[in-house]
């Protein structure tokens, strides 16, 4: 049977020759040649991978496919599939990073005796990373791949009869993989490719930012160095560990248990152990002897083992009900501990109130397993639209009594302005909580801030409800600031208006419309009088890379950015519509160029149909540009940025250039439409552009501080703080 080739998308076309997906786009309008699609769907095609390179290299578009997206292609064409190459990619990776010499040796000999030496090589690394059985965790991902494999030699029988890859057909992308390591390093390696997977397949896994994983982390104390995640995803929590001595995985996707033990191990000293299983109804790791553990458990699980488990000794605290399956994951958790080791879960808001779980959260608090709980920004993790709650809890230390208080902390105001994921301030949402929580841990409790933490005696929570909601027992900050900070705001409304007042346009004359001759930005693109470039690309290197997890298994997070990464503001679509500062952050991963703004600068959105256009300030230049927007850098020879974009902005104009599908808009920005005038005259009506955005911008921060001063004076009179 003949072997599949790989096939790249467009997007992948596009990484290739280091060029925005448009491009691509147009050369398959305007070459016939270009190669024709082999695989996908109408909207997202795939094509032949040798074909795509030959084209380009004839094109003189392309001189070498650069290393990574090479070993990239053949992981995501390799014929087990991508996730068993992406185990052997990691052991190989573990090989060359832990045994280097050894690896210079066999890399030396041919692909035919390499095949038969590496299993043997892998099989010894692995065995003294992960312990005795560990082969079969690695196995276990070709077992559960093996049908759909297409050539049966892939697999062969190893001497426990365990089913084990074929490593011959693998050998030229492992070698590519070790290369790979020599450019970036084995950690990054790995890191860069499980991203690539990852991004690859977005509906398969729950991805969250790496803000709560260091958070997590730093609440379990420094003092952790046994931790164990019993719902470890791909590790994120672990990784955020600093200077463990043994890390502890388990997941209920043998897939991600695989990746998640070799990402430990690729990433630091400290002994691994990984295992694939339901760690509700099947824990790996039953010694209660940890530091901490810290856990992203999967929220509103029904099937998570109600009616076997009715009797474990777990539910010390009460047996949980069947819509109560966090409240199971936290009593697994602290039966883990040892007396006075910590945890730290990422819970859903609903677990702090419901009165399913009342009878436990009352048990938690009377016993002191349940120190602080904290209400993060909406937007912080997946489910995205909800604020999620942090419990850190404590085990019991049977010769101590309960501690009398509970810590509740609320970081709802660096939500950021408008919310959203893209908004969020992690280090002062970081700073804040540990602020809080750092006195009251030594103490015993803590100083009241209004609106953000406050301790509270235990026994003013045992009430008929238990709601342990943050936001219901802490004061009120002062209304917007005070009534000093209202006046401020008053003042500068007063000064907006003024300002706006000021920069009202007067209308034009009357005047026919004009005959004008028309082009379009595609036009203009192919005459080289503009540059048309995608935003959404790009990335920035730093410790971690993306992680996820499985449906049943629990949530995974990415990667924290290293203190040395100096971060890239991203202009942000919803930044464009509002008119604010760039808001977003690039993904983390290996170092790819994204596409950066200049000065004179037209930024598009294209979804939603608006007549939207953002020209790019001194202050917004050089930020990344980010997802749904087009950027268009004018020839200043030939186009004056205002007049492209004022006449970009035209109601007519947006309307024939949009397509419309089920429940969305769509802009198509090569046929939005401008005249052909001459420079000065472009310049004219520019500058007429220009003072319209002027009076816009004012009018759009006099709506900001009116709505801050009408909020402060609702809440200050609501709470008393300002009189009548």
């Amino acid at each position: 049977m003949p072997e599949k080739s790989s096939e790249v998308t467009a997007a992948s076309i596009a990484r290739l020759a280091g060029v925005g997906r448009a491009a691509v786009s147009n050369w398959r309008r305007r070459h016939a040649d270009f190669p024709k699609p082999v695989g996908g769907t109408e909207t997202s095609p795939s094509f032949a991978l040798a074909e795509v390179e030959q084209w380009l290299r004839d094109q003189g578009k392309l001189a070498e496919v650069p290393l990574r997206e090479r070993v990239w292609q053949q992981l995501s064409g390799h014929l087990a599939g991508p996730v068993p190459a992406l185990v052997q990619a990691g052991c190989t990776l573990l090989l060359v990073r832990d045994r280097h010499p050894a690896w210079l040796e066999l890399a030396a000999v041919s692909d035919e005796r390499l095949a038969k030496l590496l299993p043997g090589a892998l099989e010894q690394v692995l065995t003294a990373r992960f312990g005795e059985d560990a082969v079969a965790l690695f196995t276990e991902v070709f077992t559960a791949h093996a049908s759909s494999v297409t050539r049966p030699e892939l697999f062969t029988e190893s001497a426990g009869s365990r089913p084990q890859a074929s490593l011959q057909a693998s050998v030229p992308f492992l070698r590519g993989v070790a290369e790979l390591a020599a450019e970036l390093g084995a950690r990054q390696a790995f890191e860069f490719l499980l991203g690539r997977y990852l991004d690859a397949n977005p509906r398969q896994y729950t991805l969250t930012p790496p803000g709560p994983a260091a958070l997590m982390a730093a609440l379990a104390g420094a003092g952790a160095r046994v931790v164990l995640d019993p719902a470890a995803g791909t590790g994120t929590l672990l990784r955020a560990v600093e200077r463990p001595a043994e890390l502890y995985a388990q997941d209920a996707d043998p897939d991600l248990a695989a990746l998640t033990g070799l990402r430990l191990a690729l990433h630091c000293d400290a002994t691994v152990r990984a295992r694939a299983g339901d760690t509700l109804r099947g824990d790996a790791f039953p010694k209660p002897a940890f530091d901490a553990v810290l856990c992203h458990p999967p929220f509103n699980e029904r099937n998570w083992g109600h009616d076997e488990l009715a009797y474990d000794p777990r539910w010390e605290y009460g047996f949980p009900a069947r819509t109560e399956s966090e409240l199971a994951w936290v009593q697994h958790a602290l039966a883990r501990l040892r007396p006075g080791g910590g945890a730290v879960l990422l819970m859903p808001p609903a677990a702090a109130s419901r009165r399913s779980g009342r009878r436990i959260r009352a048990g938690l608090l009377r016993r002191g397993a349940l120190r602080a709980v904290v209400a993060l920004p909406a937007g912080a993790a997946p489910p995205y639209g909800i604020p999620l709650h942090i419990w850190v809890l404590r085990k019991p230390d049977p010769g101590r009594p309960a501690p009398p208080e509970l810590l509740f902390v609320d970081t709802a105001e660096h939500a950021g302005a408008g919310g959203g994921r893209d908004k969020l301030d992690w280090q002062a949402v970081h700073d804040a909580v540990l602020d809080a929580w750092q006195p009251f841990e030594k103490h015993g409790t803590a100083e009241e801030q209004p609106g953000v933490s406050r301790s509270v005696p235990v026994i003013e929570l045992l009430d008929d409800d238990v709601d342990l909601a943050p936001a219901r027992h802490l004061p009120p900050p002062a209304a917007g600031g005070g009534a000093a900070e209202l006046l401020r705001v008053r003042d500068r409304l007063a000064e907006t208006l003024r300002l706006t007042g000021e920069l009202t346009p007067a209308p034009a004359a009357h005047a026919e419309p004009a005959p004008w001759p028309a082009t379009t930005v595609g036009e203009l693109a192919r005459a080289g009088a503009l540059v048309l470039s995608a935003g959404g690309t790009g990335s920035t290197s730093g410790a971690g890379g993306t992680s996820g997890t499985g449906s049943t298994s629990g949530a995974g997070s990415t990667g924290s950015t290293s203190a040395e990464t100096v971060p890239v503001p991203v202009l942000t679509e919803q930044d464009v519509l509002s008119g604010t500062a760039p808001s977003g952050t690039l993904p983390e991963g290996p170092d790819e160029e994204p596409v950066r703004v200049e000065e004179g600068d037209v930024v598009v959105p294209v979804l939603g149909g608006g007549s939207v256009v953002r020209v790019i300030d001194e202050a917004t230049a050089g930020a990344a540009l980010g997802r749904n927007l087009q950027l268009l850098h004018p020839d200043p020879a030939a186009l004056d940025p205002w007049f492209l974009a004022g006449f970009l902005r035209g109601s007519a104009n947006t309307r024939q250039a949009s397509s419309y599908a089920s429940t969305s808009t769509r802009l198509d920005v090569r046929r939005l439409q401008l005249p052909r005038l001459p420079l000065a005259d472009q310049q004219r009506y520019g500058e007429r552009f220009r003072a319209l955005a002027a009076f816009e911008d004012a009018l759009r921060q006099a709506g900001r501080l009116g709505e801050q001063l009408v909020q402060g004076l609702y809440d200050g009179l609501a709470d008393g703080s300002l009189t009548a």
